[in-house]
């Protein structure tokens, strides 16, 4: 999984060719998915980039998509264009549907 930051997330969202799953989240988080991000992302090798974002380090950009009081929060993207958010735990099924509804070719 991409570690992206406020310096780097413009650059690696709006140049990825593959859509694009960003995870907010926070360490201390004990409900936290990124153990189901991992799980999941060799299922969609070379079709979808799948990054994180730790919130206490980039606070502005979690402000920016609404990711300070839930996490974790998922944000959509293709072709450098926010598609979608997700917010809260889910199921491993919840999150693959909805990839799968916003990306549909995926």
């Amino acid at each position: 999984m991409l570690h992206l930051t406020a310096k780097n997330f413009s650059m690696e969202i709006n140049k990825s060719s593959l859509p694009v799953v960003v995870m907010f989240s926070a360490a201390w988080c004990g409900k936290c998915a990124k153990p189901l991000v991992e799980d999941m992302e060799p299922s969609y090798k070379n079709r979808v980039l799948f990054c994180e974002v730790e919130v206490d380090e980039s606070a502005r950009l979690a402000d920016r998509y609404n990711a300070t009081s839930i996490v974790p929060t998922f944000a959509f993207f293709q072709n450098g264009r926010l598609l979608g958010e997700l917010h809260g735990v889910m199921e491993d099924t919840t999150l693959e549907k909805h990839i799968q509804k916003i990306f549909r070719n995926c």
